[in-house]
């Protein structure tokens, strides 16, 4: 979908059509969660604090979510999806994969189908959305990208490997920002570039990831389209009004962290054994901190006890801005059911 939560903003209220908005980022900590098109023009993207993406635009209007309405549309627009095949992950409220190899329409066309799709989306729902059609998930997703907004691009197996050779580096699905300045210092630019690079080359510099950079560049991509796709992850976190300064602050905050992300575990009927920390601080780094348990936990105290720890591993490095709790290793990813420990524990803090 084209900047989905600013577009449904400027569906439910006509005022806001034409004009840059964004969906968050109020107030002095807020951080902008998406951005219309209007407002793109001026720089502001999602990710961006309020404060930055109101100095780009001055006229920027900032809305409220309203993540009820976004699940309601979501589901109208899978809906659509199942008319042409049950092969559909979502990847969020906002996009998905859908294998039309074998389709209900029976129609050879992924290119034609998706046309036809986009159409049905704007008939049902009002909204726009782009589409990318290739020969595997990671090259439609790249493609997906390409005509946006309200535009599709199908790459077919033919020209795979020029579109990839010619592709900037940065736009490769799976480099992040980091990656990508990696890859520059190393001489790789481009597919090409990284085409020329030898398995052991890749391997060494970026060790696991270096075999999936081998193959992608290759337009080598096995995964398949997989309709009930496992959560690895649950997770709560908090921006906070003023830094936070002192361990004991954060102790405070991280109990309210721990309680909701609690209520999210038993509400999914999920339970993990690692339990990461996050910490991002008044200059933007980020630091993560990990421990992995011997028992599945769902159980605020647990989950505290175990932050507390990493809290306390090592130093504060600044000020803190925001903090998160957030469990993996989840038991939705082992067939064998093992006991939870869900007990409450007198913590001393």
């Amino acid at each position: 979908m084209d900047a989905f939560y600013a577009s449904v903003a400027q569906l439910d209220d006509p005022s806001l059509r034409g004009k840059p908005i964004v969906v968050g980022g109020g107030g002095e900590r807020g951080v902008v969660s998406a951005a219309s098109y209007e407002a793109r023009k001026f720089g502001v993207r999602s990710a961006m604090s309020g404060v930055l993406a109101k100095k780009k635009c001055p006229h920027l209007i900032f809305v409220k979510s309203d993540f009820k309405r976004y699940n309601e549309i979501s589901k109208a627009v899978r809906n659509i999806f199942y008319e042409y095949t049950d092969l559909v992950e979502p990847l969020s409220l906002d996009e998905a994969y859908l294998d039309v190899t074998e389709n209900k329409k029976g129609n050879p066309s992924a290119t034609l189908l998706a046309t036809e799709i986009r159409e049905r989306i704007y008939e049902k729902v009002e909204l726009r959305a782009s589409a990318g059609i290739s020969i595997n998930k990671f090259v439609a997703k790249i493609a997906s990208d390409i005509n946006k907004p309200n535009g599709q691009k199908t790459i077919p197996p033919e020209e795979v490997i020029s579109f990839l050779e010619g592709l900037d580096i940065a736009k490769f699905y799976g480099v992040g920002k980091v990656t990508a300045a990696k890859m520059y210092n190393l001489g790789i630019f481009n597919g090409v570039d990284l085409k020329h690079k030898s398995l052991d080359f890749l391997t060494e510099h970026f060790k696991k990831s270096g075999g999936y950079y081998y193959n992608i560049v290759r337009g080598i991509h096995h995964s398949e389209v997989k309709p009930d796709r496992i959560r690895k992850s649950i997770a709560a976190e908090r921006t906070f009004m003023d830094n936070l300064t002192s361990e004991v602050f954060m102790l405070e905050k991280l109990n309210d962290i721990a309680e909701e992300l609690e209520r999210r575990l038993k509400k999914s009927k999920i339970s993990g054994k690692t339990v990461t920390l996050k910490i991002k601080y008044s200059d933007f780094t980020t630091q993560t901190r990990s421990k992995t348990l011997p028992y599945f936990v769902t159980d605020k105290a647990l989950l505290l006890e175990t932050v507390k720890k990493l809290l306390y591993q090592d130093k504060m490095q600044n000020s803190v801005r925001l903090l998160g709790i957030s469990v993996t290793n989840l038991n939705t990813n082992t067939k064998k059911k093992e006991k939870v420990i869900d007990v409450q524990l007198k913590l001393e803090f």
